[in-house]
């Protein structure tokens, strides 16, 4: 906990009933049906204090489809920064709310994995997830790389 209270100040723990806070609460309950398949998409209001850049990223992170994954450049490319893929892992990196703000759907151009805040058995265990969630979707990065490999 000592290293959420300092980027955050303080710490709010789900179903406090002395200190209440829906948000976390709804946090908590949309993780919860994730993790159980129900949900593909997080409805949370969320506040993402960083750079106009780390926002661009991470507001376009949220329109990644569940169950797909985008390399690194397309992500720099859809946010108007061609070439810029080592400042989208950066921005990624710098992600405090992952997961919720999917992250982990970005990989390699290669369908390596690289990077993650959680460690990268935790991505992958996350891309795993979504796939058997969504019934391996056609047109994902990870469907190209298996017809350019074939």
């Amino acid at each position: 906990m000592d290293d959420l209270e300092r980027p955050f100040g303080t710490v709010a723990q789900p179903d406090d009933p002395a200190n209440p806070c829906p948000v976390l609460d709804a946090a908590q309950l949309e993780l919860g049906q994730y993790f159980a398949g129900e949900r593909k998409r997080f409805d949370l209001p969320l506040s993402t204090p960083g750079t106009d850049f780390q926002n661009r990223v991470w507001s376009e992170l949220q329109r990644i489809p569940c169950g797909e994954a985008i390399s690194y450049g397309e992500l720099a490319d859809r946010v108007g920064s061609t070439g810029a893929q080592r400042a989208v892992g950066a921005a990624n990196g710098r992600n405090r709310i992952a997961i919720i703000i999917p992250c982990h759907r970005v990989i390699e151009s290669t369908g390596a994995l690289r990077g993650y805040g959680g460690g990268l058995k935790r991505k992958q265990f996350l891309l795993d997830h979504e796939r058997r969630m969504m019934g391996s979707a056609a047109g994902t990065l990870f469907d190209r790389l298996a017809e350019t490999t074939a």
